[in-house]
């Protein structure tokens, strides 16, 4: 229980590096009162353009995938994928509610994207890649790409983990990086329901 916690609570202060706001700023913008106010890469590509996204991307996906790694590299008792599991979770809730911005960040995708990346089988990367790009694609909502992203970690943890002893301890923090994804999307997905939502490039419903 107290590796649990460190991790979770290591993970939570990487999560407060917040990459569209350090990026906004390099570009004089606080990326919180610009577009959707949301920090993160869909609201600095529609702010501040691909590069700003970009680096946006690439500086919260590294700051889960690395404490992420450095875990699964360290670790070797049969623990070691539950305690990425909290270290990846303390960073998703470090980028949404960073203490020092008052606890208003993104939405956690980029972040629980990397997480799947470091501890997943390459297939479920690759499958999950390849949903994301064509749900993205045929819809033009990131929102509900992100949506499908949400269920990947709990689609890994089933498929690989079920005959491991904290198997039910690792579902359930599994769902709760989904149930976190879908409550900070739920204007989102209200707006999608009602045909409101923005979309990627081209005008609403």
């Amino acid at each position: 229980m107290a590796w649990n916690l460190l991790c979770l609570v290591i993970g939570y202060f990487c999560g407060c590096i917040s990459s569209a706001y350090i990026v906004g700023k390099f570009y004089h913008v606080d990326i919180r009162q610009s577009g959707s106010g949301n920090a993160g890469t869909t609201n600095v590509l529609r702010t501040l353009g691909k590069l700003p996204a970009l680096m946006t991307f690439a500086g919260d996906f590294l700051k889960a995938a690395i404490p992420v790694l450095v875990v699964r590299l360290f670790i070797t008792s049969e623990n070691w994928y539950l305690l990425c599991l909290y270290i990846g979770l303390g960073v998703v809730l470090g980028h949404n509610y960073p203490f020092y911005l008052k606890f208003k960040g993104g939405k956690g995708i980029a972040v629980t994207a990397a997480v799947v990346t470091s501890t997943s089988h390459p297939v479920v990367i690759l499958a999950g890649l390849l949903i994301f790009i064509v749900v993205v694609a045929v819809t033009r909502y990131v929102s509900l790409g992100s949506l499908f992203v949400a269920w990947y970690i709990p689609v890994n943890t089933f498929t690989l983990y079920q005959n491991n002893a904290h198997f039910l301890h690792m579902l359930a923090i599994s769902l709760f990086f989904t149930a976190l994804a879908y409550y900070q999307h739920r204007q989102n997905i209200v707006r999608l329901l009602h045909g409101t939502e923005n979309k990627l490039w081209g005008n609403k419903k």
